[in-house]
Order: C-alpha cells, then sequence, then structure tokens
C-alpha cells in the first residue's frame, strides 16, 4: 500500500468553502462596488436584477467585473421570486441595496417608492426567515430618516427619526423591520444608516453626479447652464467604495447591531458647485449656474452630518477619501468620458 502525503495546507485549500453574497440592487452605484469588495475576498456574488428587456450594465461595466457576477432576475415587490431565489441559493451574506432611491421622485413616485422600500424589505427578510435564516441580512437605510432630527449639529444612532420625503418615510419603516426580525426571530439583521455616499458611477439625477456631469458638458461646449435647485443645503458626502466596506465589516461582526456611517463633515451644494467648476479650470461658477425651482424640493432637509464613532470604535472603520478627493475624481471622471466622445 502506498501511502500518499497531504499537506496541512492543502487540505485547508480543499475544505474551504466560497462564501456566497446575494446583493440586491447590483446595478446601482453602490452594488458594483460591493461586489468588486467581495470578490476580492474569494465571494460567490450573485446579481438581482429586475426583469428588464436590456439591463443596463454600465455601472458593472465600469469596475470591470460584469463576467465575475452570477446574474438572478426577481423583483423586490414579488415576494414569491425572492422565496424562490433565497431557496436555491442559500447565501451567506444578502445586502439590500436594491431600492427607489432618488428622493425628489419619491414625492411623485410615493406609492412605488413605498412598495419597493419599505415591503420589498419586509419579503425580502420573509424569505431569508423561511428558508435561510442563518443568513446574514444588511439593509441599507438613510440619513434621511433624520431629516429634521440633530443631536448638536450631528446625527448618530441614538437620534430620533423625522423623515420629510416618502423615501425617507419607507425607509423608516425598513429600519425597523429590520430591527424587529431581530429581536423577534434572532435573525443577524444589520442596518447600515450611511449618508451620502457617491462615486463617478452615481446616476446622473443626483445632484453631485448632475453637477460634475454638468461641469464637464460646460467645459466641453455641449451646455451652457447647469440648473440646480437649493444651493445652500449641505451633505456629508462620502466615497461608495468607502462606504461598501462598513456594510461589509457589519456582517463580520459578532452580533448584529445598528451603525451610522459617515465622515463628520459637512459641505454645501455651493462649495461642491465651486470645486468642481475651479478642477475643471472654470473660475466664475455664477456664469453657468441657474437655480431653478423644479429642483427644489416640496420638504427641505437642510442639514445632514454623521457622527460615526460607533462604527469607528466597534468595527474599525474609516472613510479614506476626502471631499475635495472624491469631487475632482468625480470631475475627472465624466471630463474622461466627453473627452473620449470628441
Amino acid at each position: 500500500m502506498v501511502l500518499y502525503y497531504v499537506p496541512l495546507l492543502c487540505i485547508k485549500h480543499f475544505s474551504h468553502r466560497m462564501k456566497k453574497a446575494l446583493i440586491t440592487g447590483i446595478l446601482g452605484q453602490d452594488g458594483p462596488y460591493l461586489a468588486k469588495l467581495l470578490l476580492e475576498k474569494d465571494y460567490k456574488v450573485y446579481g438581482l436584477i429586475r426583469r428588464y428587456s436590456n439591463p443596463n450594465f454600465e455601472n458593472i461595466n465600469y469596475l470591470g467585473i460584469a463576467d465575475d457576477i452570477e446574474y438572478i432576475e426577481g423583483d423586490l415587490t414579488d415576494e414569491s421570486s425572492l422565496m424562490n431565489i433565497i431557496k436555491n441559493i442559500r447565501p451567506d451574506e444578502v445586502y439590500n441595496l436594491g431600492a427607489q432611491s432618488f428622493v425628489h421622485s419619491s414625492f411623485e413616485q410615493a406609492k412605488l417608492t413605498t412598495e419597493v422600500n419599505s415591503l420589498g424589505v419586509l419579503y425580502l427578510l420573509n424569505a431569508i426567515k423561511q428558508f435561510n435564516p442563518t443568513a446574514r441580512f444588511y439593509q441599507a437605510s438613510t440619513s434621511e430618516m433624520f431629516g429634521l432630527g440633530n443631536d448638536g449639529g450631528f446625527q448618530d444612532e441614538k437620534t430620533a427619526f423625522h423623515p420629510r420625503s416618502p423615501y425617507g418615510v419607507a425607509k423608516v419603516y425598513a429600519y425597523w423591520i429590520t430591527v424587529n426580525y431581530r429581536e423577534s426571530y434572532g435573525m443577524f439583521t444589520a442596518n447600515g444608516i450611511l449618508f451620502n455616499h457617491e462615486s463617478p458611477i452615481r446616476g446622473k439625477q443626483f445632484v453631485t453626479r448632475k453637477v460634475t456631469d454638468g461641469v464637464a458638458r460646460i467645459k466641453y461646449g455641449l451646455q451652457e447652464k447647469l440648473h440646480l435647485g437649493n444651493l445652500e443645503a449641505t451633505r456629508d458626502w462620502g466615497f461608495a467604495g468607502d462606504y461598501v466596506e462598513a456594510m461589509y465589516l457589519m456582517l463580520q461582526a459578532d452580533t448584529p447591531d445598528d451603525y451610522v456611517v459617515a465622515t463628520g463633515e459637512h459641505h454645501s451644494v455651493e462649495e461642491l458647485v465651486t470645486l468642481a467648476f475651479k478642477h475643471a479650470g472654470i473660475t466664475d461658477w455664477k456664469k453657468y449656474v441657474a437655480i431653478d425651482p423644479r429642483f427644489v424640493r416640496p420638504a427641505e432637509v437642510p442639514h445632514l452630518r454623521g457622527r460615526a464613532t460607533k462604527a469607528r470604535e466597534k468595527l474599525g472603520w474609516r472613510p479614506k477619501v476626502s471631499f475635495e478627493e472624491l469631487v475632482k475624481m468625480m470631475v475627472d471622471a465624466d471630463l474622461k468620458r466627453y473627452e473620449e466622445k470628441n
């Protein structure tokens, strides 16, 4: 009889089981950055996409990971599709990033926003509870839940919610149903209360990308004016690539909990505009900006600024990209897009 020596490291390698993660909202902004992070950590990544006739993979292509994800058709408003997906995949981790995420549109699409952002979370939690209760669940909560609530100019995990939009109201329900399933059924569910986070693949309807895209178009003579709403509103803006790391860390913790993720700084829309035009070599931005009442919310949230002490102390998370670096990154990306087209 011949005995073969197998090194211990090989035994470990063969016994390793690749973790599986399901990401809803895979075609949005955060989904591609999170998928890239998980792929680098040797996860099998499944991306939920709605039953589009022609889904847009532009954001995933931008990060060069389109072929590394397995796409699953489903819909957050269709509970049976979610049941089948969880039953068949049985993921170790579920990241619910899918939502009607444009705050301004939620006033005109309150019903759709509620169905996707509230009931969709309930349906997904029910599917996990029934078919894969040991899966760890991340819910993408938002600073818009705070609205007018603040504590000395900051918002953290103890700040009362006072949402000022149908989007914020729907997200408050999603937050509490996530907490309820944790407390009622012992499920590992975590809320990430993320403040505004942006990137070169942010949708153009969001003010940061609207500004950087508009600046690039003005720079190349493709647009004369940039139409904006309230320039005095301030936000706590960070980089989406940093924020998805916090999502991942929440699901690696020993116990589930809820965390604010923010930079602790706030900047006005006017600061954003000034910096973006300056980086593109345009000094007199006021010649190109028009205030348009169409882009003013019916109920404004004037200031948002997060205190992420808990995430720093318990998760070891800190943002890496500054506000100035973020704006320059986005302007450079949009300038490059239009340079390549010319």
